[in-house]
């Protein structure tokens, strides 16, 4: 067996982060054809479904938070601190303790409680614009309603802005930008914390139904770990949604046909949210490093081995599914699950809500947009870290 440095692959460095949409695909295709696994600078990325799904259920791969805050030189601060603590970085038990405290506000039966409150927003944002028949979508209903629902889901629905904000510099952590942006997001997770800490006092006064009742709660958690887990919502619940949002239209723009079958039968709505997740992963790459060495494939991943598995090839593996370079909302695509949420102790805990937002979103926009197509060039950002929909010109 040898060693996965020893082997020569093939590099994937040369796929510029600023190659997008139909081209980057065509470009990691290309490389999935050649070799289920490829080099990089900073790790191995793995290209195969079936290989990445079992890295990222194997417990002895760990996602390194940390090791990328040290590429980054930050070894020590409150950056670091909150990182150490933070639900990500947890394994074992420390991992299902802290994940089972925000478990009940992300069910399937609590995102279908939010459902009313939901469609309300996506209504109430769209007004403005309907009668004009164009908007651009990522700054009308794309970025607002995220951090709206996230702002539901903790009881605060005047603070929407304030989460927003606090999302953006809090995702900073994985964009290698903290040489520039490092004491605004130490300011970030400074003001987060303060904000939780005074929610929990109250909601301990006056609990209700939202989740930082849910945390000030539970026995099993202190202060900090709950300001941490709120993080972690905040960052992780926006920022992902506003782009999975603005791909989804974006397709639908870009597949008239699609479009006109969801407003035709409303009841593809789940599958047409599933095909969007399938086909436009936002979370291209997802990193996971050995915390021991691991064989997989008759090659060996030496403790300490960085690999990104690559959800932009796994969903399209012709393996897993078929036709896979195809979108189509009424294809039944069978058993296989796309990996955008991950997969094993680290699948997203938000899944569901994130799920919600997105059918409560087409399922008001397809019979109000008839004709939807793009109203301009759509401008995409890098597909490193949150693969983001900058804008997006839409008219129907």
């Amino acid at each position: 067996m040898q060693r996965v440095d020893e082997r020569a692959w093939p590099s994937y460095d040369h796929v510029d982060p600023h190659v997008t949409g139909a081209e980057f695909h065509r470009a990691l295709g290309e490389l999935a054809a050649q070799s289920w696994l490829v080099r990089g600078s900073m790790g191995f990325a793995v290209l195969d479904r079936e290989a990445g799904n079992a890295i990222l259920r194997d417990r002895r791969f760990a996602f390194p938070a940390l090791e990328l805050l040290e590429l980054q030189g930050v070894t020590e601060g409150p950056i670091w601190d909150r990182n150490a603590d933070g639900l990500m970085v947890q394994t074992g038990e420390d991992h299902a303790r802290l994940r089972r405290q925000l478990a009940p506000a992300f069910t399937p039966r609590a995102a279908e409680r939010l459902r009313p409150q939901l469609r309300a927003l996506v209504e109430e944002l769209w007004a403005p614009v309907q009668d004009a028949g164009r908007c651009e979508l990522v700054s009308t209903l794309a970025e607002p309603l995220p951090s709206q629902a996230i702002a539901a889901l903790l009881d605060v629905p005047g603070d929407a802005p304030l989460l927003a904000r606090w999302s953006v510099l809090l995702q900073e952590v994985f964009k290698f930008r903290l040489h520039e942006v490092g004491p605004q997001v130490e300011q970030a997770y400074a003001e987060v914390r303060a904000y939780v800490g005074d929610l929990l006092a109250r909601r301990r006064e006056a609990p209700g139904e939202d989740l930082v009742s849910v945390l000030a709660a539970g026995e099993a958690i202190t202060d900090d770990e709950a300001a941490t887990l709120v993080s972690s919502v905040i960052s992780g619940g926006t920022d992902t949604t506003t782009a999975q949002i603005a791909h989804g239209m974006r397709l639908f723009a870009e597949h008239p046909d699609q479009w006109r079958a969801l407003r035709e039968d409303p009841s593809l709505v789940d599958r047409a949210v599933q095909e969007v997740l399938r086909f436009e992963p936002i979370t291209l790459f997802t990193a996971r490093i050995a915390t021991e060495d691991v064989e997989l494939r008759d090659v060996l991943f030496p403790a300490g081995t960085v690999v990104f598995v690559c959800a932009a090839t796994a969903n399209r593996d012709p393996e897993a599914f078929e036709e896979p370079e195809r979108f189509d909302i009424t294809k039944e695509r069978g058993s296989a699950v796309p990996l955008t949420f991950g997969m094993g102790a680290h699948y997203c805990v938000g899944a569901y809500l994130a799920r919600a937002e997105l059918a409560e979103t087409f399922r008001h926009l397809a019979p109000l947009t008839p004709d939807l197509r793009l109203d301009g060039e759509p401008v995409l950002g890098p597909t490193t870290g949150i693969y983001a929909v900058e804008s997006l010109p839409l008219s129907w």
